[in-house]
């Protein structure tokens, strides 16, 4: 019996994955997982979104709340009204 492919196996390298573990969505802006849980917590990061029992978390909405996160130094990142929140998808 032919053993099942995983995603990582099946998506081309040019093709990230749309939906994210906690786990790699935590990789994904480089931190460990209990410091995303408490972004999420806090509003930083966006809340999963529900796939039957599975937790998933939206690659682009990740992109948008990187990207409000204020720069070191305490300077604002250029597009504040960006939020994830407000991201179409």
């Amino acid at each position: 019996m032919p053993r099942a492919r995983s995603r990582h196996e099946i998506l081309p390298a040019s093709l990230p994955p749309r939906g994210l573990s906690r786990e790699e969505a935590a990789a994904y802006i480089g931190i460990g997982a209990t410091k995303f849980d408490e972004m999420v917590v806090d509003g930083r990061m966006p809340n999963p979104k529900r796939i039957d029992g599975r937790k998933v978390w939206d690659r682009l909405r990740l992109d948008s709340a990187f990207a409000a996160l204020p720069s070191e130094g305490g300077e604002e990142p250029a597009d504040t009204d960006d939020r994830w929140s407000r991201v179409a998808v």
